[in-house]
């Protein structure tokens, strides 16, 4: 019974980790830990070695998984087989035994295999699953770091890791404004830009290669070292992964080292790699089904520390998407205080078993990143919410791939509205500084923001903001003077800035002008008014009025109105000296700051600055007149007058205080 005991569990557990590997190589998604799939990993091995039972779908004998792309596939001359690995630094010592050794870091990322000849980069392969790999030839040459030509010209075979540094990773994160779309860790992200279908993608997302392996080369003679193999790699122009040689006596100092300079490292690493120097004698000692003998992985002992779940937050994203965040009470973990860690989705709740005030254990992933190792109390007593943190809507929790998540289904929630926000605040409306997307994202989160008042009141919330990351008292000063500022604007950019749909910023000026500044005209005009503005189509037209004739838009418009002070506009009726006009501008300015200013001086004068020239084109401004543009020759060939900044301001001088 025991024995059968033991067999059901190694059925459960093959089941368990081939799902969870296949989701986090194949498809980007982690449905478990790295410490969690470890320690199950463990344990499936020591059952089947107490057993004599291993699955043929075991991956502890299966080497990796299918990966799904639609690059072009190719079989490897030889297998890629895993390591075998140890988290005992004594027993990585007692492997070495009398040998030399080279340790190195075991880089996370995306292994490679590069075939050069004749001195040119000829193949670029992922290892795929081990006997079958993606070409990915276009997207290696813009790797940052590969060279696509190199001093020797025989055949040369080598193996390497992809990687992206932490910074890119977080530069890369910050650019995409939805949460769950952003990347888990720098290797999903590494994954996902090696694979790309275009390499342009690849090239803006900094990939470097570290060389680790020397499969071959052409009729040269290593000294029978691998260390001789890593320095003429070097001089090749190869980067080769940092490591150092060891022997039994040094092997464990040289570990310590590894893991004092891994938490300055702006690389990933999951551990460190021996390998014998001696290759002759490395590649005697043959291979397992799964694992060659002539090298070794070393997977750091995670420091856990407990503690106690203290709340999840339910953090919402314009997605709709709500991701939870584990807050806990402080604890050091790699010489660093910690007190959050993101839980990732629904199931990964469940699994842990989660309730608030339960006893935790909590590691830092690859020495960097937080996360929950195990739950010792199991309480399962956390209450999914049914309402939405921000706006209170309802929530649902839906299913794919077997990873549940959890979304407010509220289309009018204000985290589904950042991009309004962003646009409320840009420099052409309201001009509001230090509000970027993230940041605007994290105060509706955080319930700082429900309406485009409440960017007029953050007062409130002063000593959360400046608690914030990120943030601080400077920050906060500096984002109240702004918003101080913004109060002052003008009727043109405040209607720009409320976001109707159509309405740009010249389109408003024209609409502000026409009905002579007055506001109670603006929101009460027909569409058949609107429509007889220059420049106002029946799109626009449509769309503005519909805009004014919803109650709680223009409920809101006048509670803004009250927090600004329009400017008084300018009587420009006798001054419309450039009505009729339409401009392009092209090139560099050398009077007005940039081509935004020129424009606002065109439409205060009543001229229409357009984008491309066409026969309706009254002038093209071009300070390079004998400019060989597409511009140029489309004016010269329209007939289109091309005239200088200078010739423009003799048309249309400024007085002295610069209108």
């Amino acid at each position: 019974m025991i024995q059968q005991s033991k067999m059901d569990r190694i059925k459960e557990l093959v089941e368990l980790l081939n799902k969870a590997g296949k989701s986090y190589y194949s498809e980007g998604r982690e449905l478990m830990s790295n410490y969690e799939y470890d320690a199950l990993y463990d344990e499936l091995g020591m059952l089947e070695k107490e057993t004599g039972y291993i699955l043929s779908n075991s991956p502890t004998v299966n080497v990796g998984y299918e990966v799904l792309s639609e690059l072009p596939k190719e079989r490897h001359e030889s297998p890629m087989l895993s390591l075998d690995k140890t988290k005992s630094p004594e027993a990585l010592a007692e492997w070495l035994g009398s040998q030399k050794g080279l340790l190195s870091w075991k880089l996370d990322g995306l292994t490679i295999v590069l075939t050069y000849d004749n001195g040119q980069l000829q193949k670029a392969v992922t290892r795929g699953n081990g006997e079958v790999g993606e070409i990915i030839t276009n997207n290696a040459r813009v790797f940052k770091n590969v060279p696509v030509t190199i001093p020797f010209k025989g055949k040369l075979v080598l193996r390497g890791e992809a990687i992206i540094t932490y910074s890119d990773f977080e530069r890369i994160n910050e650019q995409i404004p939805e949460a769950d779309a952003k990347y888990k860790n720098p290797r999903n992200l590494c994954s996902g830009s090696v694979r790309q279908l275009n390499n342009e993608i690849t090239a803006q997302r900094n990939v470097h290669f570290f060389a680790f392996t020397l499969v071959s080369a052409q009729d040269v003679d290593f000294d029978n070292s691998r260390q001789r193999q890593f320095e003429w790699l070097k001089d090749q122009g190869f980067s080769v992964v940092e490591y150092k040689m060891v022997t039994k006596d040094t092997i464990l100092d040289t570990i310590e080292w590894f893991e004092k300079t891994i938490v300055t490292n702006d690389f990933p690493s999951d551990g460190l790699v021996i390998l014998y120097d001696d290759i002759a004698y490395g590649d005697s000692l043959g291979r397992t089904a799964k694992f060659p003998r002539n090298a070794m992985a070393f997977k750091w002992t995670d420091e856990t520390a407990e503690t106690t779940l203290r709340e999840i937050e339910w953090s919402a994203s314009r997605t709709g998407l709500i991701n939870p965040v584990a807050v806990f009470d402080p604890v050091e973990l790699e010489g660093t205080q910690v007190s959050r860690a993101s839980v990732h989705n629904i199931s990964i709740v469940e699994s842990l078993k989660l309730g608030i005030g339960d006893r935790i254990k909590v590691f830092k992933a690859n020495m960097i990143i937080p996360q929950i190792a195990e739950n010792l109390t199991q309480s399962g007593n956390l209450e999914i919410p049914e309402v939405c943190p921000v706006c209170g809507g309802k929530t649902q929790i839906k299913q794919v791939n077997d990873v549940k998540t959890l979304y407010c289904i509220n289309e009018d929630c204000q985290a589904k509205h950042v991009k309004s926000f962003a646009h409320f605040v840009s420099r052409d409306a309201l001009n509001i500084d230090g509000l970027s997307e993230a940041t605007l994202e994290k105060f509706i989160q955080h319930g700082f923001l429900k309406n485009f008042c409440d960017l007029y009141h953050l007062e409130k919330f002063r000593d959360e903001i400046i608690a914030l990351d990120g943030f601080g008292e400077k920050s906060y000063e500096n984002l109240l003077t702004s918003v101080e500022n913004s109060r002052n604007t003008t009727l043109p950019k405040f209607i720009y800035g409320l976001g109707i749909a159509n309405v740009g910023l010249s389109n408003a000026k024209m609409i502000v002008q026409a009905l002579g500044n007055d506001i109670e005209k603006i929101i009460h005009a027909g569409r058949q008014e609107l429509e007889k503005i220059d420049g106002v189509g029946a799109v626009i037209a449509d769309t503005f009025a519909s805009y004014f004739e919803n109650e709680k838009n223009k409920e809101e418009f006048y509670k803004l109105l009250q927090e600004m002070h329009i400017e008084k506009a300018q009587d420009n009726q006798n001054n419309q000296i450039l009505t009729g006009k339409v401009f392009v501008i092209t090139g560099s300015l050398e009077h007005f700051e940039n081509r935004n200013q020129l424009k606002e001086r065109i439409e205060q004068l009543g001229g229409r600055v357009t984008g491309s020239v066409t026969g309706k084109t009254s002038y093209l401004i071009n300070n390079d007149s004998h400019s060989t543009s597409s511009k140029n020759k489309t004016a010269a060939k329209l007939g289109v007058p091309v005239i200088t900044e200078n010739e423009f301001l003799e048309m249309a001088p400024m007085n002295d205080d610069g209108r």
